[in-house]
């Protein structure tokens, strides 16, 4: 009987036929590749070998080359040949200030740098070089990896975010990354009021080899997650991801509609969601930090993923959010492409910021 009724729900949700007004979710299978016919083809002619990709600091240095361009003037406006006194303190503070580091991590990087120098002379380099330190500080103890507990079986990782943040493309680039470490991946399109957010889930899924549940525009999110979590534990998968429709902190109907997703998730496994990532656009700047304190009430965020960052010359956000909330930053991205989000490193972040060179 056992075996019959785990054949059963298995059908349910691949394949079995049922009622029009009962429709299933559409599972995109992984595509591995396209079937070619026999007939014989000519040589292809010689491609030329592709330029060397830059490494991960240098395209983070220069995606937040904005950012760093805009201290690095302000910086050196204020400290070329000028003793330092406490008005150019000031004027320091006011600058880290307007790159959004927050007045607390300001006012402390100023202190830094006015600590036993007054009446000296300092090179912007110097200034910098403290300004890279004390920022390095301010994000150590939030530059954590995000760990994939393998106890739990599907890992569910839940995706929120205000709209036009990335949550899609992030999934997408998240499934890419957890296929080459070797794990299979379910996508779940529970962004279900665009329907071109399940088109683009489904280009994902193919590009990354993973199986993508989805079901028509407006369909129930909340039922929707509940099948996509039975069907990854019913094929074993070990992560399954969780896009969700983009939603504005300030509206409690939709913050609701989050909370039920949630609540569902827990009918399945009491456990889930095992992480919930708030991606976060880095040209929103100040408006980052409520998102992040109301998606925190509101869906119990774990972690934070931070994109955009070569878009903006207000990079400083991320201090200002690691600082007041405490919040594990798991991922940065600074470009589109899949291997442009990465781990969060504080000291490579903390230098790129400073328009200074990656140190050993």
């Amino acid at each position: 009987m056992a075996e019959e009724k785990k054949g059963g729900l298995f059908s349910r949700f691949f394949g079995a036929p049922k009622p029009a007004d009962m429709a299933p979710p559409q599972v995109e299978p992984a595509i591995a590749g396209e079937i070619t016919g026999n007939a014989p083809q000519a040589e292809p002619a010689p491609q030329p070998e592709p330029p060397a990709r830059a490494s991960w600091f240098a395209r983070l240095r220069q995606g937040l080359s904005r950012t760093s361009g805009s201290l690095g003037t302000g910086i050196a406006d204020i400290f070329t040949k000028r003793r330092l006194d406490a008005a150019m303190v000031d004027d320091l503070e006011d600058i880290l200030i307007q790159a959004d580091l927050g007045l607390d991590v300001a006012r402390r990087i100023s202190q830094a740098v006015a600590k036993g120098r007054y009446e000296r002379e300092l090179d912007p380099a110097e200034v910098k070089g403290i300004l890279a330190g004390e920022v390095e500080k301010a994000l150590s103890g939030v530059a954590l990896p995000l760990r994939i507990d393998a106890a739990h079986k599907p890992f569910v990782m839940m995706m929120v975010g205000v709209n036009g943040s990335g949550k899609t493309t992030t999934i997408g680039k998240l499934s890419a990354k957890f296929q080459a470490e070797g794990r299979s991946v379910m996508l779940a399109a529970g962004d279900t009021f665009r329907a071109a957010a399940v088109e683009q889930l489904k280009v994902w899924g193919r590009r990354t080899n993973a199986a993508v549940l989805a079901r028509e525009e407006g369909a129930d999110a909340a039922g929707l997650v509940f099948d996509a979590m039975r069907g990854a534990q019913i094929s074993n998968t070990d992560i399954l991801l969780v896009d969700t429709a983009g939603r504005l902190q300030n509206r409690a109907e939709l913050m609701g509609e989050l909370e039920k997703v949630v609540r569902v998730m827990k009918k399945v496994d009491p456990t889930a969601p095992h992480a919930v990532l708030l991606v976060l656009d880095a040209t929103v700047g100040q408006n980052a930090l409520s998102q992040v304190e109301i998606f925190g009430k509101t869906a119990g965020v774990t972690g934070l993923v931070m994109t955009k960052l070569d878009g903006t010359a207000r990079g400083g956000i991320l201090v200002a959010i690691a600082d007041r909330f405490k919040l594990p930053v798991h991922f940065i991205g600074v470009g589109e492409g899949v291997d442009d989000l990465e781990p969060f490193e504080a000291k490579d972040f903390a230098r790129a910021i400073a328009g200074l060179d990656e140190q050993a």
